[in-house]
């Protein structure tokens, strides 16, 4: 068994693959991470191996405490992958978005690829049909946009994404939603046509946090899978145990 953890800007998934199928998932908040990992291990006793992608959440002590229970192998720029990796700065590529990329390429084998990770940022990833990662982009999330017009402003309120009624905003708060919902589902809308005009067959995946709730507003046809990453976690654990 292997166990996955993706350690992200907000929170920390676990997740237990057995044989390519996820056996075992909890979602949890940095401070109780190393209880939380120990009920794991009880509650796995099989995990010989753990894979570890973090953006920075995670600390030394965190990560002491999982190589205690087991064999771990730290996700970096370094790690073997197996698609061509053409991004000018390898060193800099982000271990969230290599774990997209390497579940893209056995995804769609011989096919382009975007995948669109809709969490705390907004990451475009593209993997085309010779399996080379060519880069993408990086834009706010969803949160962060809202968090912006409160933080960078002095009158305007925190607000959370919820459903639109119509795309005129008739008051401060309508016209928030309005501009925040329907800018990034245009943002994205609008990207996914530019893929299009340059790649044929294309495959659109879109995971993440806000995944479920922006599929439905996007006029693109996507595939959305919550567990994107995590699969992509699992095959890297697999090739580089060769």
């Amino acid at each position: 068994m292997n166990l996955i953890i993706d350690a992200g800007n907000t929170w920390v998934k676990l997740a237990v693959f057995d044989k390519g199928q996820m056996v075992g998932f909890k979602k949890v908040d940095l401070p109780n991470f190393s209880r939380e990992i120990k009920e794991m291990f009880v509650s796995f006793p099989d995990v010989g191996q753990a894979i570890l992608s973090s953006v920075g959440a995670l600390g030394k002590n965190e990560i002491q405490v999982v190589s205690l229970f087991c064999e771990l192998h730290v996700l970096t720029h370094a790690s073997k992958t197996p698609f061509k990796n053409s991004y000018a700065t390898p060193q800099s590529l982000g271990v969230d978005r290599i774990a997209l990329a390497t579940s893209a390429f056995y995804f769609n084998p011989n096919g382009n690829t975007l995948i669109i990770d809709a969490g705390t940022c907004l990451t475009y990833d593209m993997v085309n049909d010779y399996g080379e990662y060519l880069g993408g982009a990086i834009s706010p999330g969803l949160s962060m946009r809202y968090k912006a017009l409160h933080n960078q402003t002095s009158k305007l309120p925190l607000l959370e994404k919820e459903d639109l009624i119509d795309f005129i905003g008739n008051s401060t708060q309508t016209s928030i939603q309005s501009g925040v919902v329907n800018g990034i589902c245009m943002e994205i809308d609008g990207v996914i046509d530019q893929y299009n005009r340059r790649f044929s067959d294309l495959t659109v995946i879109l995971t993440g946090g806000d995944a479920q709730f922006l599929s439905k507003r996007l006029k693109n046809t996507i595939f959305a899978h919550s567990n994107f990453l995590l699969e992509g976690l699992n095959y890297l654990m697999e090739y580089n145990k060769r």
